[in-house]
């Protein structure tokens, strides 16, 4: 889609959770960008995230108590999705039937990962993107990590030029566990970690491996083998404070989620080169906080990147108490002891760098790095992980098995 250049792009926020209030604090490193207005289920929440835009100096935000409001304001040009992994679909329905009928005027879309539960749903969100002639992009936040960016950058240009192209690339992305309830509930969510995290992990090492300025698709997949393991919160004790802490709905007990995922993706560039990626993720890593490792590996050179190897740290005593929080570093373990800091979780993460790169595209009517094709690509990955997983074998691509797949744990139940 193309459309004449805004001075200002509006955006309208469905959802107002922990990951909306992490862009929101992006969005203040980013230019010519105001947030108009939210719509999510409870209105304490639209007024919590109403009263953030203020306070960050994002805008006047206006709470709307359906969809159908949002997306007919008229300050509204553009549409963050970062509602729950389930809710996502539906609101992508609502956004087509909207602007397909002339009611709203909404011009670019975007959605945070994974782009759907499964390549069914996936392809549908394109479809549906594409119907309503909407710029979209697809909200992957590890690759506009500034690391990602300076490293990709300076491997590609300094050493790729002169001695070959990067051939592996590794990923990993560990905490203790999500915040809400529905992460871990296998049919809400789509799955366990492999869904929520591996979404990270596969897409940051393809970007890495990806010559810069080509296509996405310049890299074929062509099989993927995948492990999935429940290591701790199968556990009685753990299941037991799941429970307290989620409710009964959350019961790990009689249907837990994978706590654990390992995946390898081979993939063949456009000269017939093999590449490889090597992915884990896990929620049953207790650190001081989210880790992320990355590392990009060429004939003569080597990248790597580890999110809790910061500059700085901070040493709290036994007599230092207080409250728990996430203040240094997201998912954060320990209130004691020697702990590292990210001075910017927003910008290191890299959802300043995204919020500015998709605000930039959806003003100038440009298309983004990462669209929903991209975000259909990577649920295509994921979904082989799990088959790989559950046959306990190798899943070949073009794999047309897994349109209607479902990986085991997000089934319904019986």
């Amino acid at each position: 889609m193309t459309t004449g250049q805004r001075k200002t792009l509006r955006i309208g926020f469905v959802g107002s959770g922990f990951i909306a209030h992490f862009h929101l604090k992006s969005l203040v490193g980013v230019r010519n960008v105001d947030v108009t207005g939210v719509y999510s289920r409870k209105e304490e929440n639209r007024a919590r995230f109403a009263a953030a835009v203020a306070e960050l100096g994002l805008g006047e935000c206006r709470s709307h108590d359906s969809l159908e409001s949002l997306l007919r304001a008229d300050d509204v040009d553009a549409i963050w999705i970062l509602a729950p992994n389930y809710a996502r679909l539906d609101a992508m329905r609502v956004i087509h039937e909207e602007v397909k009928s002339g009611r709203s005027k909404v011009f670019a879309v975007a959605c945070e990962k994974p782009l759907a539960r499964t390549v069914a749903e996936a392809r549908e969100m394109l479809r549906l993107a594409e119907d309503a002639g909407l710029n979209h992009g697809y909200l992957e936040n590890q690759v506009f990590s500034t690391p990602v960016l300076r490293g990709k950058e300076i491997i590609w240009r300094r050493a790729a030029s002169t001695t070959g192209r990067p051939y592996l690339a590794r990923a990993a992305e560990e905490h203790s566990g999500p915040h809400e309830p529905w992460f871990w509930q296998g049919d809400k969510q789509g799955g366990g970690v492999l869904s929520d995290m591996m979404c990270h992990s596969v897409e940051v090492a393809r970007h890495l491996l990806t010559r810069p300025g080509a296509p996405r698709g310049s890299l074929k997949v062509k099989e993927v083998n995948g492990t999935v393991a429940t290591l701790k919160w199968t556990r009685p004790a753990y299941a037991e404070q799941l429970k307290q802490r989620f409710g009964a709905e959350v019961d790990y007990r009689r249907r837990p989620s994978e706590d654990f995922a390992r995946g390898t993706v081979t993939l063949e560039d456009e000269d017939g080169n093999e590449l490889m990626i090597e992915a884990t993720t896990s929620w049953a890593y207790v650190g001081a906080g989210l880790r992320i490792q990355l590392e990009l590996l060429g004939p003569e050179y080597a990248m790597e990147f580890n999110s809790l190897g910061t500059g700085l740290k901070i040493f709290m005593s036994r007599a230092v108490t207080g409250a728990e929080g996430e203040d240094l570093v997201e998912k954060q373990n320990a209130e004691q002891g020697l702990m590292p800091v990210l001075e910017d979780e927003a910008g290191v993460y890299g959802y300043t760098d995204e919020n500015r790169h998709m605000v930039e595209c959806f003003r100038k009517g440009e298309t983004p790095l990462e669209t929903f094709h991209d975000g259909l690509a990577v649920v295509e990955i994921l979904m082989g992980l799990y088959r790989s997983a559950e046959i306990g074998g190798t899943v070949r691509f073009p794999a047309p098995e897994l349109e209607d797949y479902v990986p085991p744990v997000a089934r319904p139940r019986a």
